[in-house]
């Protein structure tokens, strides 16, 4: 059979054709457990094509809630032809699941809202689908519904849940005075991605074919650290976190005003890609700046005690994961930056701000 890739079916027949295959048989079987026993089971899902997905919840448990936006095609790395419409469904659930992760939660299901342009091929409506889909498998927590249509242009929104043991959800608002600032890893590579991809225009300097597919990754498929974020909350002693999705400086000024604490940031002890530093240096920048400024990277950005830093790196080694100690909160609401050389500077970087 030859397919058509130019063909732009209806709603419903992309509903009965596309979708409804995509998802068959989803509820079945489908339960996630927390660590106490407590049982999440989808009963209904978008198998079912009902009004809303079903749920049945069992023991004592928090439920974590959180909805991300997604521009579409205003990425601008999608608009440069560097990124398809499986790599924004894709990114679509991972940006949803990496603030569930970061609360500490385990995923239990996404909710997505698909509206897109009624000329767009049957083609590559599935492949944002088909991403939305993999992204969801990749932290086994379902797809369960939400709201497929047409609009002017391609616009992608979810909702994300997930749960957590009682008392068990991480916020930004208990760090203290004297408690270590983690990251879970590098920062700074989605930055670093757009910093070069956009300098072609000007005749910017070519990488090798490997070393763009791992700047690209961070765009095409960026990981939401649920396993880190169960690691954290189950610990017990972690005592704020959020993820670096707005970038690393957003969310240690986010976490210091929350929780009415400064931090001392080490520039000796922020962990710098080999790769971020060689696209600073191409691009005329300082690494930290790539590193701390408006990068969509996410990693998980916390606190906790001093004293209790042996414990938590043992129970991350166990898992094969790390994270590294990046500074200290202080009683100053400053937010500083130590040199190499020992002065003090405001916290350098461009954070990243929602449009009013």
């Amino acid at each position: 059979m030859v397919v058509d890739h130019r063909v732009a079916s209806d709603e419903p027949t992309r509903l009965s054709e596309i979708v409804a295959p995509l998802f068959a048989d989803q509820a079945k079987g489908w339960w996630t457990q927390l660590t106490g026993g407590e049982r999440v089971e989808l009963l209904a899902g978008a198998d079912a094509q009902d009004d809303c997905a079903v749920f049945r919840v069992n023991g004592p448990q928090e439920l974590v809630i959180g909805s991300d936006y997604v521009r579409g095609a205003k990425f601008r790395l999608y608009e440069l032809g560097y990124l398809n419409e499986y790599d924004v469904g894709y990114y679509l659930a991972m940006a949803n699941f990496s603030d569930i992760a970061a609360m500490g939660a385990q995923p239990v299901a996404l909710l997505s809202v698909i509206r897109y342009p009624r000329s767009m091929p049957d083609e590559v409506f599935r492949m944002v689908v088909e991403g939305v889909r993999a992204a969801c498998d990749e932290v086994g927590a379902p797809n369960v519904g939400g709201d497929i249509g047409t609009a002017e242009r391609l616009i992608l929104s979810g909702s994300a849940l997930g749960a957590v043991e009682s008392g068990g959800t991480l916020r930004r608002n208990g760090a203290r005075s004297g408690d270590r600032l983690c990251v879970t890893g590098f920062t700074g590579l989605a930055a670093a991605a757009q910093r070069y991809f956009g300098n072609f225009d000007s005749g910017g300097t070519r990488i090798s074919a490997e070393k763009e597919g791992c700047l690209l990754a961070a765009w095409k498929r960026p990981q939401a650290l649920v396993e880190h974020g169960r690691l954290l909350s189950t610990s017990g002693v972690v005592t704020s976190c959020q993820d670096s999705s707005d970038g690393l400086k957003a969310a240690i000024l986010s976490i210091a005003a929350q929780s009415g604490v400064g931090f001392l940031v080490d520039e000796d002890a922020l962990p710098v890609a080999d790769l971020v530093a060689e696209i600073a240096v191409l691009s005329g920048s300082e690494p930290r700046d790539l590193v701390l400024g408006d990068s969509v990277d996410f990693q998980l950005v916390f606190t906790m005690p001093a004293e209790h830093l042996p414990g938590l790196r043992a129970r991350f080694a166990a898992h094969d994961l790390s994270f590294v100690e990046i500074g200290t909160a202080t009683t100053s609401r400053e937010v500083m930056l130590r040199r190499k050389d020992g002065t003090m500077e405001d916290l350098p970087g461009a954070a990243w701000r929602h449009a009013s």
